[in-house]
């Protein structure tokens, strides 16, 4: 027992300083329009729901970081834009010890994780007090756009890459 627990202290004596924690979670900018107006609620709408969905990650100093998550919501009747809804949620995380990696994965997924229920809530109470039904938005897999991100800038690197050797 006392080998397995050196063991376990010898492996894990190199990520003593790594810190991940949440300092403030806030609402940075938030636009609702509802451009049809009063048509909107005088006849029958057959929604079109569109999602756009973008962070940006700025370091505020050594180990703080905000990152804000932008969320776009567009709703059409045909060509007709219904309502659109755009948030800017933000988060100031605490992120040290990690390497280059693993602090974009957390930055690129973790944060961007934390603050989607917080952007869906705001879009859900935007949109009932707009006295529309309300939305469902669905759930999203950052891990998977992280990594899709990666393989696009790999491919893109060695797209250039071969350009470049093509070119001498």
């Amino acid at each position: 027992m006392t080998e397995e627990n050196t063991e376990s202290a010898v492996a894990n004596e190199g990520r003593a300083d790594n810190h991940f924690a949440l300092q403030r979670i806030y609402l940075k900018d938030l636009s609702f329009e509802t451009p049809m107006g009063v048509e909107a609620f005088q006849r029958e709408v057959k929604p079109q729901i569109g999602q756009e969905l973008s962070t940006k990650i700025e370091q505020l100093d050594d180990t703080h970081f905000e990152v804000v998550m932008s969320l776009t919501i567009t709703v059409k009747d045909k060509d007709e834009v219904v309502f659109l809804i755009e948030v800017h949620q933000a988060g100031i995380f605490m992120v040290k010890g990690l390497e280059k990696a693993q602090m974009a994965q957390v930055l690129n997924v973790l944060c961007p994780s934390t603050l989607y229920p917080y952007a869906r809530e705001v879009v859900d109470n935007i949109v009932i007090k707009g006295t529309f039904p309300a939305l469902m938005l669905p759930p999203v897999n950052f891990d998977a756009l992280f990594a899709q991100a990666l393989a696009e800038r790999k491919a893109k690197q060695d797209e250039q890459a071969s350009e470049s050797e093509t070119a001498h």
